[in-house]
């Protein structure tokens, strides 16, 4: 089963383009950790995450840079080539299928 479910900021203002006649967001979401690390300072995984048409309107419309935000969705994984290097690259995205808005600044 490929589902998870993520609190945490957004770290920069949402932004909306067109792809294929569809609108889409791609935000990053900065998720803290739930342990500290050896220093005593808990880490926090930054997830790329992608959201699609009304979902992706919405999340515009009503959020911001710092807002707390909860997502459900899946997690994919995609490859192209990259044409200055000839290197494979992987990059591992949230396709979210879901989202509540927790808390505003």
């Amino acid at each position: 089963m490929n589902h998870v479910i993520l609190v945490g900021r957004l770290t920069e203002n949402p932004v909306l383009d067109n792809e294929h006649d569809q609108t889409r967001m791609v935000a990053c979401l900065a998720v803290p950790r739930t342990y500290r690390n050896s220093d005593g300072l808990y880490e926090t995984d930054f997830l790329r995450c992608v959201l699609w048409n009304g979902i992706a309107k919405r999340t515009k419309e009503y959020c911001k840079k710092g807002d707390i935000v909860c997502v459900r969705g899946r997690v994919q994984v995609r490859h192209y080539d990259d044409p200055n290097t000839n290197e494979r690259k992987y990059v591992t995205e949230i396709i979210v299928e879901s989202i509540a808005f927790v808390c505003n600044k």
